[in-house]
């Protein structure tokens, strides 16, 4: 019998691409997937819904999909992700295109779900709650051969009044220690040599099932995987780092020397009116402890401009903060007004060109400050994971590069490099956000 062809479309964020896969592995079996949506007889686009420019994104996506029923060989159009577990009801009222509809943790009703429209042409929506399960189990990747996210844990606690991911996330709860292991052994049996952890807060890793953090107890335990290179973390939380996650960074060769603490502000006035739990001392102070622990530890941080009540005087906090400190890596987002939050209802909100000025004031001055972190990284050499070569020119990444958000390392080379592998470069030239370098003569396999 004749499987029919299904096109998926992933938007936002890593943890969107984790759930992304585990779909295209549960329908790989009964349905050939494709890449190009105009061979594809039913299309799935798993959205965003964080951030007012991420639900757009997801809404001008779903349109552009449905134009493939019109013009193309689709037949159905499936939506899932957090813009459908946010906004079920809108949705389905005013977007006739939409077929299918599934929540953040009803993707394993997938299958049934296309059946019975095939055999019915109803709409179908399943939207459960969100505060019970884990999205988990066998993935196809989408990244690169040697690189994969891994989810330690869902949902959050914090309740920042900017944000709604508690609402379609639901409450923190963490991946059992065995868990994790299981699914980091499978993947790296499968070639994967780097492991990216994410959640939501990595930090708080633990909380809720042994009701301590035990994030620096699952590193140790991830280590033992032998043929694992790198293991990354993202979203740490900084008022939540504590001296045994810094000192098993420091210690552990397989954890990479760096890590992202979204601070989101430095202005004690502002961070309070986010609802964030931590203050200007302690985010100061981790920043110190890391950078006096961890030799030539990579440092990425986001930002929030804009939010309500920010002053001039607290935005010149910021920016003094940021010369001050010299992250490695930083990214900036101007406030997005979200219905349902706290902030939302806040009277004092700013205008969107003086937002749109500050984010770029913020970027302007990092530009400078990559440009000569960069420039002191002339003559080092790095263990670099190759990734792909475009135009002649090899590229990969070195411990201090998450993958999509960070720069990359060009490689000159006359010798083919393999993909997926570690090669020793010599840095000779740098860009703002990238290096540029050579081979050396030692492998590093």
């Amino acid at each position: 019998m004749k499987k029919l062809k299904i096109g998926l479309v992933s938007l936002g964020c890593d943890k969107n691409r984790i759930d992304s896969e585990i779909i295209l592995s549960n329908i790989m079996q009964d349905y050939e997937i494709v890449k190009n949506p105009e061979d594809a007889e039913i299309i799935i686009v798993n959205t965003c819904g964080f951030i007012e420019k991420s639900k757009q994104e997801s809404i001008n996506t779903i349109l552009e999909m449905a134009q493939y029923k019109k013009h193309y060989n689709c037949e159905m159009l499936v939506v899932t992700g957090c813009l459908s577990q946010r906004y079920k009801e809108e949705l389905l009222d005013l977007m006739d295109e939409i077929d299918i509809l599934l929540g953040v943790n009803d993707y394993h009703k997938l299958n049934k779900a296309i059946e019975e429209f095939l055999t019915t042409r109803n709409k179908i929506a399943y939207c459960s709650e969100v505060n019970n399960a884990v999205n988990q189990g066998k993935r196809l990747l989408t990244t690169e051969a040697a690189t994969a996210y891994l989810r330690i844990g869902e949902g959050c606690d914090n309740f920042c009044t900017y944000c709604v991911i508690p609402y379609i996330r639901g409450r923190y709860r963490s991946r059992a220690i065995e868990e994790v292991v299981k699914e980091a052994s499978e993947l790296v049996n499968n070639g994967v040599k780097e492991l990216i952890l994410v959640a939501q807060d990595t930090t708080r890793y633990g909380i809720d099932l042994y009701k301590k953090k035990e994030l620096a107890s699952l590193l140790r335990e991830l280590s033992k995987i032998e043929a694992l290179k790198w293991i990354r973390i993202l979203y740490c939380y900084p008022e939540e780092l504590n001296e045994e996650i810094i000192d098993e960074i420091a210690s552990n060769s397989k954890v990479c020397k760096y890590i992202d603490i979204p601070i989101q502000h430095i202005s004690n006035n502002i961070l309070k009116r986010m609802n964030r739990r931590g203050t200007k001392e302690q985010i100061v102070e981790n920043i110190k402890l890391l950078r006096e622990k961890v030799h030539n530890i990579t440092l990425r941080t986001t930002l929030i401009v804009g939010f309500p009540g920010e002053s001039e005087e607290d935005f010149k906090e910021l920016v003094e903060f940021v010369e001050e400190t010299r992250f490695d890596k930083l990214g900036v987002f101007t406030y997005s007004q979200e219905e349902g939050t706290k902030a939302a209802e806040m009277s004092d909100q700013i205008d969107e060109d003086v937002k749109l000025q500050r984010e770029e004031e913020i970027m302007l001055l990092q530009q400078g400050i990559s440009s000569d972190i960069n420039s002191s990284k002339v003559g080092r050499i790095y263990d670099v994971l190759i990734e792909g070569n475009e135009d002649g020119l090899w590229y990969g990444r070195s411990y201090e590069m998450s993958p999509d958000i960070d720069g990359v390392v060009w490689i000159n080379s006359s010798n083919t490099l393999v993909i997926g592998e570690f090669t020793r470069v010599k840095i000779v030239d740098y860009t703002e956000y990238d290096l540029i370098g050579v081979v050396e003569y030692e492998s590093c396999q």
